[in-house]
């Protein structure tokens, strides 16, 4: 694994922990479990490509799930 590898996985889970908090906090589904997901999916992916690639896919749902769960 190398230093972006580590860097990113970090900075996804991070904002995997942020989402899953505000949507236990708030009751929605969406944010709880992509967060969730954002926080353990970098367990499962050995590639700094893949872990970009499957966090910005991540990050998109949770935009949009969020938006259409709250009704913005």
């Amino acid at each position: 694994m190398d230093s972006v590898w580590l860097i990113a996985a970090g900075l996804f889970s991070i904002v995997g922990m942020a989402a899953f908090v505000y949507g236990r906090r708030q009751r929605l589904l969406v944010p709880t479990l992509v967060g969730l997901a954002l926080m353990i999916y970098p367990y499962f992916v050995g590639s700094t490509l893949g872990v970009v690639g499957v966090g910005a896919i991540l990050l998109g749902a949770l935009v949009l799930g969020t938006r259409a769960e709250s009704g913005i």
